[in-house]
């Protein structure tokens, strides 16, 4: 603090309902006294009732530094809140509560921020009422209702921007600052320090930028649209030419055409006079024929009439003929046949001959058997009995088969257990491969989300040898949750750069790693290492049980399965064996469950809790968030199954190994067992044959000794044979005779009736030689007479065609002419027409072939082919104008591009360099280096400029840029504060706010960077600036523009109505002398 002779300045705070529990803040001001040096927007006053820590309390900051002292839980945050919310802020940019009605203080129904601000025209008291039942606020402005809308415009118009993180830097956000790409510092940072119209012509930059490239893209098509039309007409012109060549030659087809049905009309009138004549000569000839025909006729009609009862006789002979010729050649048959009948006769006793023959033979041949096997006999009755041998074979083939059926039973067995251990090691593959699956989803997941994760995996698992101790892929790869609806509890619990970090056993490993993957492949990764002492097993503060009567059912670390490390570290870090799940009757009793000792977080069905208590008050503050559905853990994995899938799947391969060694070893054994089987099957064949040899040979002499017995009593008698076939062929001979005078009969009455049908022949032969002579005569007269009448016949037939062709072709030439049906001359016109085109058909004809040839050779040509090119003419005419027009408007769009950008590059090019010089200034009051420059790949793509931070802590590295990843948290705390400090002399917002930034800092590091805070934020130039933080560090060197506000909290706080500074004092004075 500042020495005691300077006039201190007070906030007034007041308590509306003073409690042991109350909760206050006091302030203490080092400065003059006076409320000056205020800039437009500065905040002079911060009121809050019922909000949040707070019953009732004021705040009045100072118009420099204000640095907001107090222990954690106490409500310096809440402050934060305060100026947030109540400058019309959303809860999003704080990164507590989603709802305003949970920065109501538990237990009250409403609670109000008012914040004072200066203005030189007068102050602006905005005051915000929030109200916890329907999460509603209500607004006033000096006193009057107001809206939302209207106080985020008198918020703008003091250039306040809660929303920028250059401006405004809560506890919760101070991470996101390091995480904000180039493009989003420079916004920001022209928000924050940039003249009011810096941002505008950004962004009036970018607009035309875009409406320039598609002015370019739209002048490119319609050039390259305009292109294709002329080159597509140019092609087209000679069809044009050509078509209108082809229309020229189509009229000329047409007009002959109209032309050639009058000539044809005149060519087949003049036919039709001719045939009329022609026909009339015809007629008078045959008139003249008939008269000369008729004498003939009448005599050649009496030659007829003598001919025809002649011609009737010669009919009825021809029959009588016709019947006994048909005798005769039944009797012929019957000779035939009686032949026939003789033949079989000679034939059957030729038959018994030969059979006798063959009888003898079968005799002779059966007793010469008989002999030879009485022979054969007599040599095997001297061998000896072999019926002893023969069932010692039998014996041994018995002892085969048993071992045999014994072999098969066990090769049956091991089959059996073959094929059970085949189906189970197809279902331990079907399963792992399930589980290979889920995990290339997951792998998927990762590479969508972080493509460097994925590669730095990839790499690990060709190079996992070179580690000494255990090293796991990232943990959301290798933690299962055990039921998927879980997974969203542990997701929300674990911040995704730990899902997606290594685990290692070993610090040196992770230090290896580190090396290969972020320092020589540049992959952005994260990494972790396991305590020394395991952590996996260690006990929650309470059972389980005890909490269920809550709707508690498990500690998080209960859901879900992990490798010891990664679990150690997880217990270690987040303490998931001390974070119970609960379920929506938690959620019903939350008031009585957060009240419960030892629970610092919980989960209901649907939200997190995080419960803080303060050491001064005892009071709990709360703060709830919704559960985010899962997106990484619900495909869970289970390692350790996998690995006993493994196992198990060697495990089978192995026996099912072993018993195909074994079931080879059995299968030779069988087949030398087959072999042998043959063997004494074949030696018990010889020795049984041999025994039954002499029975068979006896039983075949019995059997041929009956055959012939039987042969010799069946014999033939040939000489009576031979009597009985003479008998047969007399009697046949015998009917032959009286057939044969039968056939002689009929075959002379046969003779006499041809001669009388001769005689009746010869008789018409002469009259039938007068009626052919007169009939021949008739007939040239008759041909002559037909040849009149066909001709007379054609010609009417040609004259009649002839009259309808002419009517035809006058009505088919009035109507290719147009002409009315009564009208018969041709119009004048056509007949000018007509006179310069032939006048005989052939000359027509010619002419039409001609033309119509040289219109065929004008092929694949349209009326649209001209239609389109007039077309397109037209739309080249239009394009050629359009570009024309978007070629002015794009010049128009970069001369106000390029006067814009002289407007806005030059200015942020001076302000960039402003930030750079402070910021470098700062960095090496410090001993390390840092710059800032304006970053762009393309100067013509403004959206892609940006504000790029470059920093070294240690001299031994290279200025790397800032990033979330590369730099440790208090490195990125350092950088933030000071390139915030950067700002603040250039800040044309009237306050900033940072929270509790100096966490991460080494002692070292706080220290310059206090220095340098009060050295900046101090100066009369510069404006309000709020620096909140749990503790300071001793000796640190203050100045008296400063302001320092201090926040306390406990049950024996004083309500702040009755604080006395004085008192206050008086007691430390004495204190000191003690």
């Amino acid at each position: 603090m500042a020495s005691a002779g300077k006039k201190k300045r007070i906030s007034n705070v007041t308590n509306t309902q003073p409690s042991n529990n109350g909760a206050g803040s006091s302030s203490g001001t080092v400065g003059d006294g006076q409320v000056t040096g205020f800039v437009e927007g500065s905040i002079i006053r911060i009121t809050m009732q019922n909000f949040l820590t707070y019953d009732h309390s004021i705040v009045y900051p100072g118009p420099n530094l204000n640095m907001i002292v107090g222990a954690n839980g106490t409500g310096k945050s809440s402050i934060v809140c305060a100026i947030c919310l109540g400058l019309a802020g959303k809860t999003a940019i704080l990164g507590r509560g989603d709802k305003v009605g949970l920065y109501v203080k538990r237990g009250c129904n409403k609670g109000s921020v008012e914040i004072e601000l200066h203005k030189a025209k007068g102050n602006l008291v905005i005051n915000r009422e929030i109200h916890v039942e329907n999460n509603q606020s209500t607004w006033m402005l000096n006193g009057k209702h107001s809206s939302q809308k209207t106080v985020e415009e008198e918020v703008k118009a003091l250039q306040i921007q809660v929303s920028n993180l250059c401006q405004f830097l809560p506890q919760e956000k101070v991470g996101e600052f390091a995480k904000m790409t180039k493009i989003e510092l420079l916004e920001a940072t022209e928000k924050s320090v940039g003249p009011p119209e810096m941002y505008e012509f950004h962004c009036e930059l970018k607009t035309f930028r875009t409406k320039e490239r598609e002015l370019e893209n739209v002048c490119k098509e319609k050039a390259s649209a305009l292109e294709k039309f002329k080159q597509r007409n140019e092609r087209n012109k000679h069809d044009v030419e050509r078509y209108y060549e082809k229309k020229r030659h189509l009229d000329n087809i047409k007009m002959l055409e109209k032309k050639k049905p009058w000539v044809e009309y005149e060519t087949a009138r003049k036919e039709l006079e001719g045939v009329k004549k022609s026909r009339e000569d015809a007629k008078k000839q045959l008139k003249t024929v008939r008269e000369s025909q008729a004498p003939m006729l009448k005599k050649i009609q009496h030659i007829d009439s003598q001919l025809r009862p002649i011609e009737n006789q010669m009919k009825d002979k021809t029959v009588s003929i016709r019947e006994a010729s048909q005798k005769c050649k039944q009797k012929q048959d019957q000779l035939d046949r009686k032949h026939r009948e003789i033949e079989d006769i000679k034939q059957a006793f030729s038959l018994k001959q030969t059979e006798a023959a063959d009888r003898q033979k079968r005799i002779s041949n059966t007793r010469r058997m008989i002999d030879d096997l009485r022979a054969e006999l007599a040599n095997v009755g001297d061998q000896s009995d072999v019926t002893p041998r023969i069932d010692a074979v039998n014996a041994e083939l018995r002892r085969i088969q048993e071992e045999k059926a014994k072999m098969e039973g066990e090769k049956a067995d091991m089959r059996r257990e073959k094929d059970n251990l085949n189906g189970e090691c197809r279902l331990l593959k079907n399963r792992l491969r399930s589980l290979d699956d889920m995990m290339k989803i997951k792998e998927e997941k990762l590479r969508g989300r972080s493509k460097d994760t994925y590669a730095a995996v990839q790499w690990l698992r060709q190079n996992k040898h070179i580690f000494s101790g255990n090293v796991y892929e990232p943990m959301m790869l290798v933690i299962s949750v055990r039921n998927p609806n879980h997974a969203k509890y542990v997701e929300n619990h674990i911040p995704f750069n730990d899902l997606r970090a290594f685990v290692f056993q070993k610090r040196e490993d992770m230090e290896k790693f580190m090396m290969e993957v972020r320092d020589s492949q540049n992959l952005r990764v994260n990494s972790v290492f396991a305590p020394e002492e395991s952590c996996a097993t260690r006990a929650p503060s309470r059972p389980i049980e005890s909490l269920k009567r809550f709707g508690f059912f498990a500690y998080l670390r209960e859901l879900f399965d992990a490798p010891e490390e990664v679990m150690s570290y997880l217990c270690n870090q987040y303490k998931v064996h001390d974070v119970p799940v609960g379920t929506d009757q938690t959620k019903a009793m939350i008031k009585t469950v957060i009240e419960e000792p030892y629970l610092k977080v919980l989960y209901t069905a649907e939200e997190k809790y995080s419960l803080k208590k303060s050491f001064y008050s005892g009071k709990t503050s709360t703060s709830n968030s919704a559960v985010r559905p899962s997106q990484y853990l619900t495909m869970a994995v289970d390692a350790e199954e996998k690995r006993q899938l493994e196992e198990q799947i060697r495990t089978a391969e192995k026996s099912m190994q072993a018993i195909d060694v074994q079931m080879s070893a059995m299968q030779e054994r069988t087949a030398k067992l087959d072999r042998r089987d043959n063997e004494l099957r074949a030696q018990k064949k010889g020795l049984s044959e041999m025994k039954g040899k002499k029975r068979q040979l006896e039983q075949k002499i019995s059997t041929k000794q009956d055959s012939l017995r039987q042969m010799e009593q069946g014999g033939i008698d040939l000489q009576k044979a031979e009597e009985e076939t003479k008998a047969q062929i007399s009697a046949v001979n015998s009917q032959k005779v009286a057939i044969v005078a039968e056939f002689m009969a009929h075959m002379k009455l046969r003779a006499k009736l041809s001669m009388e049908k001769v005689y009746m022949a010869l008789e018409t032969v002469g009259m039938t030689a007068e009626k052919t002579k007169l009939e021949t005569d008739c007939r040239e007269g008759s041909a002559e007479l037909r040849v009149l009448e066909q001709a007379c016949a054609m010609l009417e037939q040609r004259k009649a065609r002839l009259l309808e062709m002419c009517k035809g072709l006058m009505r088919r030439a009035r109507e290719i002419c147009n002409m009315d049906p009564g009208e018969s001359a041709v119009p004048p016109d056509l007949h000018t027409a007509f006179s310069q085109l032939p006048d005989t058909m052939d000359e027509i004809d010619a002419m039409l072939n001609e033309e119509r040839s040289r219109a065929e050779c004008f092929t694949g040509l349209s009326e649209n082919v001209v239609d389109e090119y007039n077309r397109r003419e037209q739309e080249i005419k239009n394009l050629e104008k359009e570009l024309d027009e978007k070629s002015n408007a794009l010049k128009t769009y970069r001369q106000n591009i390029s006067e814009a950008k002289e407007r806005w590059l030059n200015p942020l090019k001076q302000l960039v360099e402003q930030i750079n010089d402070k910021f470098s200034d700062f960095f090496r009051s410090m001993q390390c280096a840092g710059e800032v420059d304006l970053h762009s790949e393309n100067e013509e793509e403004y959206d892609k400029y940006g504000i790029r931070i470059r920093v070294k802590f240690r001299s031994s590295t290279q200025l790397h840029e800032l990033t979330a990843h590369h730099q440790s948290g208090g490195e990125r705390s350092v950088s933030t504060m000071l390139y915030l400090m950067a700002l603040q002399e250039l800040n044309r917002c009237p306050f900033r706010v940072v929270d509790e930034i100096n966490q991460g800092m080494d002692p070292v590091n706080e220290r310059r960077v206090f220095d340098i805070v009060v050295r900046t934020a101090c100066k009369e130039t510069t404006s309000q600036y709020f620096f909140i933080t749990p503790k300071l560090l001793q000796n640190l060197q203050y100045a008296d523009e400063m302001t320092v506000l201090c926040v306390h909290n406990g049950p024996h706080m004083l309500p702040p109505n009755k604080w006395d500074e004085k008192a206050f004092t008086r007691r430390c004075v004495r204190r000191k002398g003690k």
